[in-house]
């Protein structure tokens, strides 16, 4: 069974305005209902086992009436052969292993059951007449039930129809007929609900594997964003410090300082990001924002009135923050920049960082996303997570513009 995902679809770089959503969706709902199904499950194998050892009752109790009526010996070894026929065909048309050759075969050898069903029956008498029960199971079991139910149907009214016909009373007749449904019913909800067994196993097989999957996007998410900004930003000072060496060496040693402080928060990132889960702040960032932006000679303007509590809006956030700086340093050639959050009357967290620097939406995408998918596809991934929305485009005045909304009160269910 497979467990998969909507898609993201990546509409960053449209013009400003069109909204940039998507994300891969997921039920924790059905994933917990599968749990729980495969613990209180058996195993796929002694669920197999159980419907094997009803069969073979059920064969067996016809045997034994057989029995009961003292046949000669070839009468007792004609209903052996045709008890072991009918049992094997009862394999065929339940048996996972034998699935293409019951789609192949399946008119044959539901004939041949009903042959071995209905031509021993007059000579058997009443010990052959529980298999009309295997014919019903095996009806169910391989045609659309919009054929097999009216088909058992007939099937049982044949079971309670042959009754006078083998001299038996009316309830006898009735006891045949009822015999029937149930053996029937039971053969076929037996083997139906063994392959839900095996469903549910393969499906907690899958789950798993998307888990780690989940887990591996997660970290490769989380290190692209946290270590592309550090990365980005030690660049850019180191590459200031080796100008200022000659000319101003203690504002160097400065920049140096600044690169170490960044490095160990990187090492810090890189730790909580393998412990699986970080906080960071929009304001903050924000001021870092502002240093590293200097230090590349970009003039910046930040405006942050809002001031989101501690969580994962914040979160989220600041990470959208960090990208895009970490974007505009890279693919850009701004020279100004202009940051701005605030709190919208519908109680939303919307943040802004535009530049005039047009680089990122020339041609006809947006650079900024790499050819392994990460970037702002990332961001808008994360957003969508929290029921908020990312949008890009140019604006009037032909600056690059990167808006992020998410609310602020996170909705359970």
């Amino acid at each position: 069974m497979e467990v998969a995902a909507p898609r993201a679809e990546n509409r960053v770089g449209t013009p400003f305005g069109e909204s940039a959503t998507g994300g891969v969706g997921s039920s924790p709902t059905l994933s917990a209902t599968v749990r729980a199904m495969g613990l209180h499950a058996p195993p796929p194998r002694l669920a197999r086992s159980v419907v094997l050892i009803v069969e073979c009752g059920f064969v067996l109790i016809g045997f034994l009436n057989i029995l009961d009526a003292k046949p000669g010996p070839l009468a007792l070894g004609a209903s052996a052969l045709g008890f072991s026929l009918v049992f094997l065909l009862q394999l065929v048309h339940t048996t996972e292993r034998m699935g293409r050759f019951r789609a192949r075969w399946y008119r044959w050898t539901l004939t041949l059951q009903a042959l071995l069903t209905y031509l021993p029956l007059f000579a058997l008498g009443f010990g052959w007449g529980g298999m009309a029960g295997f014919l019903g199971a095996s009806l169910l079991l391989v045609l659309r039930p919009v054929v097999a139910w009216p088909l058992f149907g007939l099937v049982a009214a044949a079971a309670w129809a042959t009754g006078p016909l083998l001299g038996m009373n009316p309830l006898s007749s009735m006891y045949i007929a009822v015999s029937t449904i149930l053996t029937g019913l039971i053969v076929y909800g037996l083997n139906r609900l063994a392959q839900l067994v095996v469903e549910v196993q393969a499906a907690q097989t899958e789950l798993a594997r998307l888990a780690v999957t989940q887990e591996r996007l997660r970290f490769a998410r989380d290190l692209h964003d946290l270590l592309g900004y550090s990365l980005s930003a030690v660049t850019l000072k180191s590459e200031l410090a080796c100008r200022l060496v000659p000319t101003d060496p203690e504002r160097a040693l400065d920049e140096l300082r600044s690169i170490l402080e960044i490095s160990r928060q990187a090492l810090s990132d890189v730790r909580t990001v393998a412990r699986g889960y970080r906080d960071m702040s929009m304001t903050r960032e924000a001021v870092s924002a502002q240093a590293v932006l200097a230090a590349a000679g970009i003039q910046v303007e930040v405006k942050c009135s809002a001031d989101p509590p501690e969580g994962e809006v914040n979160t989220i956030m600041a990470t959208v923050l960090r990208e895009a700086i970490t974007n505009l340093l890279r693919h850009s050639k701004a020279e100004n920049c202009r940051i701005e959050s605030w709190t919208t009357d519908s109680g939303e967290l919307a943040l802004t960082i535009a530049n005039d620097g047009v680089q990122p939406v020339s041609g006809s995408g947006d650079r900024s996303d790499t050819a392994d998918g990460s970037g702002l596809g990332n961001l808008q991934f994360r957003l969508t997570s929290i029921g908020g929305e990312l949008v890009s485009g140019l604006d009037e005045a032909g600056w690059f513009v990167l808006r992020a909304t998410a609310p602020l009160r996170q909705t359970t269910d």
